[in-house]
């Protein structure tokens, strides 16, 4: 049994985004799926996001679920004509989306340890996989009004658009390999904030079958997203040829 939807809140979300040789990215995707390109380039990243008061839609006695978690992300441009993320690994903070997820919703999560402080604008964030199969994530940031001057994007508009967009989510199923699992994301009103980050430590880019070349992938920017209801719908998957 799969629940169709799941109903909660994004406390908060952090888009860490890394523009990419669009080569290397392709290499890197299932077959019919291409980079999404910014200019001439690709766009990877990670996204870092607590989620509260998760239950499937249209039943309020169920207990809800909070959690941290990471979801390694690929924006790209499917053969179907959509524009998505492509999500090759998902970490949890939750033993329950854990057990659950691949199972009675889309998406598997591998259970991994979380650090998280928040306040006075101030965000520092540090997982660390439970096995030796799963790699470190540390960012350090402070909320700003001002967008890095270094993107590749001309402004946080521009840039908040370009992931927007990136709602649909196609992983891989250990349990089901024949097929990507896919998730929708809906949010009702996108809002999204710059970050002055000063320190950034994505280790999954640089080790491991996913990892790139140097100097292939360069961090460009992050974005946040603020207390924002939302709903997970179970989508259509992807049947690999």
């Amino acid at each position: 049994m799969r629940f169709p939807a799941l109903t909660g809140l994004i406390r908060r979300r952090l888009l860490v985004n890394f523009r990419a040789d669009p080569d290397v990215v392709v290499s890197r995707l299932p077959d019919g799926m291409k980079p999404k390109l910014s200019g001439e380039l690709g766009m990877v990243g990670v996204c870092l996001i607590r989620l509260e008061k998760i239950r499937p839609r249209g039943i309020p006695f169920f207990p809800p679920i909070t959690s941290e978690n990471a979801a390694y992300r690929f924006a790209v441009t499917t053969n179907r004509g959509e524009d998505a993320v492509y999500i090759p690994r998902r970490e949890t903070s939750s033993l329950v989306s854990h057990l659950a997820g691949g199972r009675v919703f889309p998406g598997e999560h591998h259970f991994s340890r979380f650090e998280i402080s928040d306040s006075d604008g101030e965000i520092e964030f540090s997982m660390t996989p439970r096995s030796g199969a799963g790699s470190v994530i540390h960012i350090r940031a402070t909320e700003t009004d001002r967008f890095p001057d270094q993107s590749l994007f001309s402004d946080l508009a521009a840039a908040s658009a370009f992931f927007k967009t990136g709602s649909r989510g196609y992983s891989k199923c250990v349990r089901r390999p024949e097929c990507l699992d896919c998730i929708d994301l809906k949010i009702a009103d996108w809002q999204a904030s710059a970050l002055d980050v000063k320190e950034v430590r994505v280790d999954f880019f640089e080790s491991g079958n996913f990892g790139f070349p140097s100097g292939s992938v360069e961090f460009d920017h992050a974005l946040l997203m603020r207390d924002i209801p939302h709903e997970w719908q179970a989508g259509e998957d992807w049947k690999i040829e």
